[in-house]
């Protein structure tokens, strides 16, 4: 029953009680024919009026509770673009105000769901693909050594430390599957100690020294005297360290140069800036560098890649540090200091500019990126990664 109807019986059902009363009050002779004639003409005139009161006070209400019956019903089949009128009484537009409210949130809700979901499937893809490689290589070397084919020690040894080899990358694999997750769900505390960007730049180089000696690299390093300690956790920095800097010197051509600056900038911040002199990053993939199995070259191995989880796992360390995570690649990007946004050069492409213009501090932390300046050399290509720390300050 609809609550115009409901509204009319009850209505209807006052004007019997009313009419009843006249009735008993004829039978017990209070009152004489005439006037239970004359209180029953006015009683039903009143009703009949209250009836046609009725109908046209509820038609709001009945239009508003229509329009949200609707739009509820639209919601339930998943569209969420509708919008229920806030018309009626107060309290219908506040109920349609809420309304829409909500149905802006279950649509964002449902949005990050489809997200979580397609990262999901994406997640388990690499994963089955950077697991089966290797597992695949194991399997063909286990097999090879229980049918007993191989014969020649040499060869036997051989196997044997390709199998090493392989297992070794299966857990590098998991373990940063699982330091990621950690990261993503808040299972890292942020705890930090103040710490020299020297003394974090000497560990970091130190456990690289062999593959900068191994590619005949030279290392360039600008730090400023009295560069004041930084707020971190140094084994995940030297982590974001170790990243940035294995992917300089692996895309680096054999004799190049690395170069490596800090700075304190005006937002109580220090920024570090790695530069290399590789072939650089293409203008598309730039944006895209810091997500989980990205790859710039779909077809690189794992060998010669990675899995494409260390960018976004230092991403997520620098945010939990408070500070932001970029990358600038080009030809244009010349001189001075830093990693100066080459928004003002030409060529030149940024994780900002990338992003429609809008700075990777508000993005990806709060901070804004004002300051850092270029370190590429004039008219050399490269990649320039940079990230920022904060001061450590002392309460």
């Amino acid at each position: 029953m609809k609550l115009r109807d409901y509204l009319l019986v009850a209505s209807g059902v006052s004007t019997g009680m009313i009419l009843l009363t006249l009735f008993i009050c004829y039978r017990t002779m209070i009152l004489n024919g005439r006037d239970v004639l004359i209180l029953t003409t006015v009683t039903l005139g009143a009703a009949g009026v209250s009836m046609v009161l009725h109908y046209v006070m509820t038609r709001p209400l009945e239009k508003a509770i229509r329009a949200i019956t609707r739009e509820t019903e639209q919601l339930a089949e998943g569209q969420f673009e509708g919008k229920a009128p806030e018309i009626g009484p107060v309290e219908f537009q506040g109920l349609a105000r809420q309304f829409n409210v909500m149905s802006v949130k279950l649509k964002e809700s449902f949005q990050q769901l489809r997200s979580a979901e397609a990262s999901r499937r994406e997640l388990i893809a690499n994963v089955s693909h950077d697991l089966r490689t290797p597992m695949a290589s194991i399997q063909s070397y286990v097999e090879a050594l229980q049918d007993e084919v191989i014969q020649d020690r040499p060869t036997f040894e051989r196997y044997l430390q390709t199998i090493k080899l392989e297992t070794g990358r299966l857990d590098a694999l998991i373990q940063e599957l699982f330091k990621l997750s950690q990261l993503e769900a808040g299972g890292t505390m942020y705890d930090p100690v103040p710490y020299y960007v020297d003394v974090l730049l000497i560990d970091s180089l130190q456990g690289l020294a062999l593959k900068v000696e191994e590619k005949q690299l030279q290392v360039e390093v600008d730090v400023p005297d009295r560069l004041p300690p930084v707020a971190i956790m140094p084994q995940e920095i030297n982590r974001v360290l170790g990243n940035m800097l294995s992917n300089a010197i692996r895309h680096s051509p054999l004799g190049g140069t690395i170069k490596i600056q800090a700075e304190l900038a005006d937002d109580g911040f220090v920024k570090l800036a790695i530069q290399d002199q590789g072939p650089g990053i293409p203008p598309e993939d730039v944006a895209r560098v810091f997500e989980r199995f990205y790859r710039v070259d779909p077809s690189r191995t794992r060998a010669g890649g990675g899995a494409g989880l260390g960018l976004a796992i230092a991403k997520s360390i620098v945010e939990l540090h408070g500070g932001a995570v970029g990358v600038l690649s080009g030809q244009s990007v010349q001189g001075g200091r830093g990693c100066q946004s080459v928004q003002e050069e030409q060529g030149g492409q940024s994780v900002q500019e990338e992003q429609g213009d809008q700075s990777v501090q508000e993005e990806q932390g709060g901070q804004k990126a004002n300051g850092a300046q270029s370190i590429l050399s004039q008219h050399r290509t490269g990649s320039c990664f940079w990230f920022t720390l904060p001061v450590y300050r002392t309460e």
